[in-house]
């Protein structure tokens, strides 16, 4: 994009890797264009922020919100500011001294309506297009009707009647001089240029010569396109000279276009459409008969065959070309389950890079999983540390109790491990049927090719299939035709396992076969009689098919079923483990600072299911079971009863109900704490949201409602108890009730996001910022955690919080007395992020070492030091703070508490500190077991410490 290449000044490591300080997600769309990020540039700068984290900008389907959706890998989105647009940033940014990460998206890309070239091509040319093997497509399907015919389920209703609605409408395009069916005016669908005689006729000469050389296409074989691109040109240019020529054409037009009301007018467009290299259906017939791999069970995203080298080359040559002219410092990898094979992709990326650049993929781990230490990456986008550092404000002392009350509340008992296999089993059933039903024919043929195993059917092997990827314990494996790895081993033989107690199997030893298939065992000798290709293949398509299954079953179906305490119910998370101790936190920081130093660290993102602070109040509900049920029962009486549905059977169900008073608790405005009464205009925009939350969660549980088919009934009974909880008309029983608890969880929640910012701008990693989550980010699920954000407030802030630090370095605790606005949040962040700023090396390559407390109330203090070439910082963080107040809610003296401070730490002495959150110097204190900082001389002028040297 540059004329010279420009590096951006920071951190790299001995391979010469870029290592940013700190990152800031922004998410671009028609209404935040680059110009309105070049404007947040000094701000970022400001606050400590070394590069801007972008969400994908090459060219998307018109209209996007969010860019996944490409359709261009090589343009720069025209409605974000196009290139121009885009220039302008990139120099917003280097003048502030910053550099920049996009988010990039080689798993698939948008199609449906007309922008999508690759896409628009294969429909008119089918198997014959250039463009047919970049994407992942089924064109010999046992559906004989889609033989040869890609699928479009992009309708909204059955085909014959959107057909006889006059929704489906052959157009010409004089400047191209092409033909094509509309689907509402929206999705293209060209014709193909063999079939244009039918449309231009014998009525006029100049056509009916057309006609006839679009009929001899199949002669200029290979060519067939290139000639046809002429005859295009010419049929336009007549169309442009002659107006008896455009008149002939929309007679024949005419004559295949059929009358609304008279059904059999619709034949000859019928007979044409039926001739196409598409098949036009509605979308719900998708989950049966789809015949290209998609983004999970999203139509309107096509699976990419990105481990073809042509392809490969072509889609990332703009991306390489901004990493080469200094425009990117680092790439992240969206969705790297997707692709066919996530290590080698990752080696092709790195070896087609004309320099060294940050690399990070987007990439879910399991609990027991590990990352691949040899896929050449500086680590994951970080949902695994959402996880880990959520979890430490989670009281596992009191899952009991949790479990307790939510089956008494709810009724529901069933574990949680049995909900996410039956809605694995569901998904597999209902949303993405026809790509199992591709499995288990591609396991027969192999089958089939050798004696041994020639009497499996398609029927065994598909019952087998769909219980085994059900009993998956990640979301795939790995294998690629080399020596499995034994982690690989592992997780297939435990779901082989599970299935065989699970199902009974006319043959139990077809899952020795799929043992022996989905590990390439199979063919991993000489002679083994069977194709290692076809084998090797369909074990690799088996893993792309495990992972959506897995993220549809258990994030989009699961989460929103099971709702013991949904902070847990989070993208990368596990629900049924309640909570993390002080010592597994300091491990896995120990773990990623040894294998993953540059890993990225999230708390927030443009797809977690609730923002970072919202989180972090229902994290104090762990701490206080007694009370939280006394309120549930109160308040699910009251609003029951003001509803005559004194029985409590009426909808909604106590499971959503339940849900409802958690997403109330974590997202009640931090304005309106301590507000009984508050002013409807106040509640409307927030009313809102809530309702848009409940109603996404109901139809992904897909108990009482779905997307392909709402429950209309269900959700306005659902929302017409939302509104009945947070009615102003009148007074309101359950609203006098709720905000006083609401407002005791959330001010111990607001010391729950305190803790939880501060732990992740130090510990190994690089921190993300999500935007607009330096200060409170109450949100919920999408769309709302992609709100535009009010940087003017921000912008303000920012300005005063500089101003009192600059005027009184020991002002920050005093932001506490007005939590609510989320200064304090924005101040913390900023003395971390300059911290970062002054000591690069030390947060980047230096040690972590984990520092123990001792005394009475040790357990609610988290701890460590980090610690390069005699350099140290240490940071200090209460948990489970509800402990540390008693019932008036006065701060509790944490007694005897002391944290620990190694020889390493303190080097000789004990050591004088400065916390640089209050200005306050600490002097340790020499003991027999060495020097100790007392926890009240650490926190308890203010509850969170960031010390170095004084």
């Amino acid at each position: 994009m540059s004329n010279s290449p420009q590096e951006t000044p920071g951190l790299k490591t001995a391979e010469g890797i870029p290592v940013p300080r700190a990152t800031y997600r922004l998410q671009f769309n028609k209404d935040f264009q680059f110009d309105a990020a070049a404007d947040l540039t000094k701000y970022m700068a400001r606050l400590g922020i070394s590069h801007l984290y972008a969400s994908p900008y090459m060219k998307a389907r018109p209209g996007s919100t969010h860019g996944y959706d490409i359709v261009d890998h090589n343009a720069i989105n025209p409605e974000l500011g196009g290139e121009e647009g885009f220039r302008r940033l990139v120099a917003s940014l280097k003048e502030a001294g910053l550099g920049q990460i996009v988010d990039f998206v080689p798993n698939h890309m948008g199609v449906g309506g007309s922008d999508n070239a690759w896409w628009l091509n294969i429909l008119e040319w089918g198997q014959d297009s250039a463009y047919a093997g970049y994407m992942d497509i089924d064109w010999d399907p046992d559906r004989r009707f889609l033989q040869g015919k890609l699928l479009i389920p992009f309708l909204g209703d059955q085909y014959g009647k959107v057909l006889e609605d006059g929704n489906l409408v052959l157009k010409f395009d004089a400047e191209e001089g092409s033909f094509a069916v509309w689907a509402y005016d929206s999705h293209k669908l060209p014709i193909c240029p063999l079939n244009y005689a039918e449309i231009l006729g014998h009525d006029q000469a100049d056509l009916e010569t057309l006609g006839d050389a679009f009929d001899a296409l199949p002669t200029f074989r290979p060519h067939v396109e290139r000639r046809a691109q002429e005859l295009k040109a010419e049929l336009a240019s007549l169309v442009a000279e002659k107006p008896d020529v455009a008149a002939a054409i929309e007679a024949g037009i005419k004559r295949l276009t059929g009358t609304p009301g008279k059904p059999e007018s619709f034949r000859p467009l019928h007979d044409l459409i039926q001739q196409q290299n598409w098949r036009a259906a509605y979308f719900k017939v998708a989950a049966d008969d789809i015949n290209y791999r998609r983004f999970f069970n999203i139509n309107e995203l096509a699976g990419l065959r990105m481990e073809q080298p042509e392809l490969f080359d072509l889609a990332h040559r703009l991306v390489l070309d901004l990493v080469a002219d200094g425009t990117l410092d680092g790439i992240r990898i969206d969705h790297i389950d997707g692709l066919v094979d996530p290590k080698g992709y990752c080696i092709r990326l790195r070896e087609k890079a004309p320099k060294p650049f940050y690399l990070v993929v987007e990439k879910i781990l399991a609990h027991h999983e590990r990352l691949r230490e040899d896929w050449p990456i500086e680590g994951t986008t970080g949902y695994e540390f959402t996880n880990l550092v959520g979890g430490l404000f989670v009281d596992a002392a009191n899952e009991e109790a949790f479990s307790r009350i939510y089956s008494d509340f709810t009724g529901l008992t069933q574990p949680f491990e049995d909900i996410v296999h039956e809605c694995k089993i569901r998904i597999m059933e209902h949303e993405m049927a026809s790509e199992l039903n591709v499995l288990a024919r591609d396991a027969a043929r192999v089958a089939r090719s050798n004696w041994r195993t020639a009497d499996f059917t398609n029927n065994i092997l598909h019952s087998a299939l769909k219980e085994i990827v059900a009993r998956f314990p990640v979301y795939r494996t790995y294998i690629d035709g080399s020596t499995p790895a034994d982690s690989d081993r592992r997780d297939i033989d435990w779901a082989i396992t599970q299935a065989r107690r699970a199902v009974d199997a006319a043959d139990p030893s077809v899952f020795d076969f799929l043992q022996a298939l989905l590990t390439g065992d199979l063919v991993a000798e000489p002679r083994s009689g069977y194709s290692r290709f076809a084998v090797i293949r369909l074990a690799m398509r088996v893993q792309q098919y495990s992972g959506p299954v897995m993220a549809k079953g258990l994030e989009d179906t699961a989460f929103y079923r099971y709702n013991r305490l949904v902070s847990l119910n989070e993208v990368g998370g596990h629900p049924d483990m309640f909570g993390v101790t002080v010592s597994a936190f300091h491990y896995a920081n120990l773990e990623r600072a040894r294998r993953w130093p540059h890993a990225m660290l999230g708390t927030s993102t443009h797809d977690t299911k609730r923002g970072e602070d919202t989180r972090a109040r229902l994290n104090v509900l762990s701490e206080m079971p007694d009370e939280w049920e006394r309120q549930i029962k109160t308040w699910s009486r009251m609003v029951r009863a003001r509803r005559g549905d004194m029985a409590g059977t009426a909808p909604p169900d106590k499971n959503d109900e339940y849900l409802l008073y958690q997403l109330l608790i974590g997202s009640w405005p931090a304005e309106l704490t301590n507000v009984t009464q508050p002013d409807a205009s106040l509640l409307k925009g927030y009313i809102e949201r809530v309702e848009g939350a409940m109603i996404k969660s109901i139809r992904e549980a897909k108990v009482h409602s779905t997307w392909a088919a709402p429950n209309t009934e269900y959700e306005d009974a659902v929302i017409a108890f939302l509104h009945e909880c947070l009615d102003v008309t009148r007074r309101n029983p359950f609203l006098e009730a709720f905000v006083p608890f609401q407002a005791k969880v959330a001010k111990l929640g607001a010391l729950n996001g305190l803790a939880q910012a501060l732990l992740k701008l130090t510990v190994p990693g690089v921190p993300d910022i999500y935007q607009g989550s330096e200060m409170w980010n109450l949100s919920l699920v999408d769309p709302d955690n992609r709100l535009p954000v009010d940087y003017e407030t921000h912008q303000r802030a920012l300005e005063q919080v500089e101003g009192e630090l600059e005027a009184d370095p020991a002002s920050l605790p005093g932001f506490m007395d007005h939590w609510q606005d989320g200064v304090v949040k924005l101040a913390v962040t900023l003395k971390a992020l300059k911290l970062r700023e002054e000591k690069p090396e030390l947060f980047a390559f230096g040690g972590y070492e984990a520092l123990t407390a001792q005394g009475e109330k040790s357990e609610q203090i988290c701890a460590f030091a980090r610690v390069h070439e005699g350099d140290n910082v240490i940071i200090a963080v209460p948990r489970l703070v509800a402990r540390l107040e008693d019932e008036s809610g006065n701060r509790l003296s944490w007694g005897d508490t002391v944290v620990t401070l190694p020889a390493s730490v303190t080097g000789e002495g004990s050591g004088r500190w400065k916390n640089l959150l209050t200005g306050a110097v600490l002097d340790a204190e020499s003991r027999e077991e060495g020097a100790v900082l007392t926890a009240d001389k650490l926190l308890g002028g203010f509850p969170l410490a960031l010390l170095v040297r004084a």
